[in-house]
């Protein structure tokens, strides 16, 4: 467990402010003299990086923009999940075609009618009045993520190629090859004891079954979630952040060769940059359908977030940049 508290760190914890030690200092003129002196330690071709540090979820935005712009990036993920897409569209458009009047039926049979459960009524959403039919808003929700699985499951083995590939351009096209990717350097002098971090869900799932329960409560149980517009997705973002800013940041932990406590105590001294950045890429992924293309930008987002932060544990370990309290 770690010894840390679940609230931000205050100033007195770590040198640099709120989760300072996470994200390089801004060169702003901070208020502190000690602070000063900091910004004025941090190398120039370091600058730019430390301020993209300051707001992590800045590098979902950057990632999916780089892979819509980058033709070296979008073309070979296209190639290699168009196929795949196809069918499943196509199968998914026939099976929204033949069930979607009896999901409907479903959903204003049994869960509108029971809004002491579901929080849900024909008319009300925990007793606010939507200019939309609950009903049919619901049903759209629950088809559209239907058919995002559908696809998914044609894309397979493919759209986790191109996941690969994608981080691998990213980082190529930083000119970084693999001897970049060096040792881990612990950057906190007084690193926090804990055991290893798990996401909320990953906790709840490993209960029930590990792997195939983390599935179950990631496919099933977050499922009555699509029917609340609007705080549903949000809900689900939430409890996903940790686990997939974890999983996306898999390639840096192996590529360092990060032992399990290592990638731990590295998350949990970071733990609101994960839980920001998680956060915004799984809101972006739980979007139907094209979230399937989130999954690939965001993790070109995290290949850069990576990078910078590999910038900075070489600058730790060169000693020009000192490690926090």
């Amino acid at each position: 467990m770690s010894t840390f508290s679940d609230t931000p760190p205050s100033y007195s914890q770590a040198p640099y402010g709120e989760n300072r030690s996470l994200a390089e200092p801004s060169h702003a003129t901070p208020s502190n003299p000690k602070d000063s002196a900091l910004v004025a330690n941090v190398p120039d071709s370091f600058k730019n990086a430390a301020d993209r540090l300051q707001f992590p979820p800045s590098y979902v935005v950057v990632g999916a923009y780089r892979l819509f712009s980058d033709k070296s990036l979008l073309v070979p993920a296209w190639e290699k999940c168009r196929n795949g897409a196809k069918r499943g569209a196509l199968v998914g458009l026939i099976w929204i075609v033949l069930t979607f009047g009896a999901q409907r039926s479903f959903i204003e049979a049994f869960l509108t009618k029971s809004p002491r459960v579901t929080g849900l009524s024909n008319d009300t959403i925990f007793g606010y009045k939507p200019p939309f039919s609950l009903t049919t808003y619901a049903a759209v929700l629950l088809a559209a993520s239907q058919v995002s699985n559908i696809i998914r499951f044609f894309l397979s083995k493919n759209i986790r190629i191109a996941r690969d590939r994608a981080w691998n351009q990213t980082v190529a096209s930083r000119g970084k090859g693999p001897e970049f990717w060096q040792p881990y350097v612990e950057e906190w002098s007084s690193p926090p004891k804990m055991k290893m971090k798990e996401g909320k869900l990953d906790k709840v799932g490993s209960k029930f079954g590990g792997w195939l329960g983390v599935m179950f409560v990631k496919r099933v149980l977050l499922l009555p979630f699509n029917f609340y517009p609007f705080v549903g997705v949000f809900v689900a973002a939430y409890l996903k952040a940790l686990g997939t800013a974890k999983n996306l940041h898999r390639p840096y932990f192996e590529a360092k060769k990060m032992t399990p406590y290592q990638t731990s105590v590295f998350m949990e001294e970071r733990k609101w940059d994960y839980r920001v950045f998680g956060f915004a890429a799984a809101l972006l992924e739980g979007i139907p359908i094209i979230g399937l293309v989130f999954t690939v930008s965001n993790r070109v987002g995290a290949a850069m977030w990576a990078h910078d932060l590999e910038k900075r544990q070489h600058l730790i370990r060169s000693n020009q940049l000192r490690k926090a309290n």
